[in-house]
């Protein structure tokens, strides 16, 4: 067997500069963000917090809306593969909900502005994405909720209903957690807790009333 391990290539000097030139604009664009809004903040607010010639700035961004959209598909990066990551390695029903929304509400927490700013903006994502983003962060919850049945983690009920239902109450807690973590950053880690903690409860609740019923609905597992 071959014990000699290909070695990582190593940036060159140009590429990290690009990156960290990439990293100042966002960082200086979410510190404007936060101060002024998305709607008050210029391109030039963005640039004058950094050591970036303004001509530099498009180098990596054709507007201000390049620059939402860098962020957005970051968070939502993350967020997926903690998902989908957290809900696999699920081995109770309890696990794979509280997974799933511990997993958003902390990304929400964490990163409150972004949460707040896709909000505001939906229509514009779903005209750019095809999908709002709490579609985006849950595109995946359907396949998963499907095996969570074959694992009778959940029970046969309809797919459909269930998966909006779960999205709904995501969605409206999440921009609970993001405003009230926006407005008091001590509290990122307890909020997202409480909040899975609720909303656990609360599905739960309803999956075991659910697990009496019969279910022979085109949605349910077909």
């Amino acid at each position: 067997m071959n014990m000699m391990k290909t070695p990582s290539r190593v940036p060159g000097k140009r590429e990290i500069n690009r990156i960290n030139n990439r990293n100042a604009i966002l960082t200086a664009a979410r510190e404007c963000f936060r101060e002024k809004g998305f709607e008050n903040t210029t391109i030039r607010d963005i640039v004058r917090r950094t050591p970036l010639a303004a001509g530099t700035f498009y180098n990596y961004f054709a507007s201000k809306q390049d620059i939402f959209i860098a962020l957005l598909e970051d968070f939502l990066e993350q967020l997926n593969r903690n998902l989908s990551e957290q809900r696999q390695a699920a081995n109770s029903t309890e696990d794979f909900v509280r997974s799933t929304y511990l997993a958003l509400f902390q990304a929400t927490a964490d990163d409150p502005l972004v949460y707040e700013l896709a909000h505001r903006n939906d229509q514009a994502i779903k005209e750019l994405f095809g999908s709002g983003v709490l579609g985006l962060a849950m595109r995946s919850l359907e396949q998963d909720v499907r095996g969570a049945i074959d694992q009778q983690l959940l029970p046969e009920v309809d797919v459909e209903y269930l998966c909006a239902a779960f999205f709904g109450v995501a969605y409206e807690l999440s921009l609970r957690v993001a405003r009230r973590t926006h407005d008091d950053e001590a509290s990122s880690q307890q909020e997202p807790e409480q909040a899975a903690h609720f909303a656990t409860a609360l599905f739960l609740g309803g999956m075991e009333r659910m697990a009496t019923l019969q279910w022979t609905g085109p949605s349910s597992l077909a």
